[in-house]
């Protein structure tokens, strides 16, 4: 049955249109977000198990500056094969701002979600489940505080990540840097509320391998809620340019 345009419209068809007829392209993007997720998960959850394991050989604040600079390599050495999203909310980011379509979206969801199951198991394997694997729950404040955490820190991850990323204004050269220092920053200044995930799939892997499902679940409803609000608050931003900026 052909599709019709309300369907294209909805699953945002014509985007990935090329990407799908494209075989060795779907497969690099999905091995590249396969292996930006595991690297990300690897070194920031990771970090976090080697700090329990060595009594505080990484320190909290060594953790935070592993999560972004882990971040900025992965944007730099993946993100011209597949964006390097690494993140979930990222790709729902960009599927609400009309970068990539359903199918995309949904694949790289897969490709991430595995390289965080991949990454938990091979901490478990090196270190054990020394501090639960690194795994994400709510601490200072309980689980409304996580999960308000968690929505705001998420809300200025997307607003960062549509600023840079998308529009034709902002220095894109310098994504990678922007995005991992928004990251490492947040961890530094948010992660004893409930480690800052601002990622299911920082999350899953390591709560897989490391039985740590305390609450789990704000890890995927405030990171989604963050997210969204972050792309509508950017749409907001860029149809209302100041005077003066080049705007057509």
């Amino acid at each position: 049955m052909p599709e019709n345009s309300l369907w294209k419209t909805v699953t945002g068809a014509d985007l990935d249109r090329a990407w799908r007829h494209d075989r060795p392209t779907v497969a690099a993007t999905l091995v590249s977000e396969v292996l930006g997720t595991f690297a990300l998960v690897f070194f920031s959850a990771g970090a976090v198990a080697v700090d329990a394991a060595s009594g505080g050989g990484v320190t909290p604040v060594g953790a935070g500056l592993v999560a972004g600079l882990i971040v900025v390599a992965v944007i730099f050495a993946l993100g011209h094969v597949s964006g390097a999203h690494i993140n979930p909310v990222v790709t729902l980011a960009f599927r609400l701002a009309g970068r990539v379509g359903s199918l995309r979206a949904a694949a790289y969801v897969v490709a991430q979600l595995t390289g965080s199951v991949l990454a938990g198991l091979a901490i478990v394997a090196i270190v054990g489940d020394a501090g639960d694997a690194g795994a994400t729950a709510p601490r200072i404040g309980g689980v409304d505080a996580a999960l308000l955490a968690e929505i705001i820190l998420t809300f200025f991850l997307a607003l960062t990540i549509m600023g840079v990323a998308t529009d034709e204004r902002a220095q894109g050269a310098f994504a990678a840097i922007a995005v991992g220092s928004y990251v490492g920053l947040a961890i530094l200044a948010w992660g004893p509320v409930g480690n800052a995930s601002m990622n299911p799939a920082r999350s899953l892997g390591p709560a897989i391998f490391g039985s740590e499902w305390s609450a789990h679940w704000i890890y995927w409803v405030g990171p989604i809620v963050g997210s969204t609000l972050g792309v509508l608050a950017y749409s907001l931003l860029r149809a209302r340019r100041a005077p003066g900026t080049g705007s057509s």
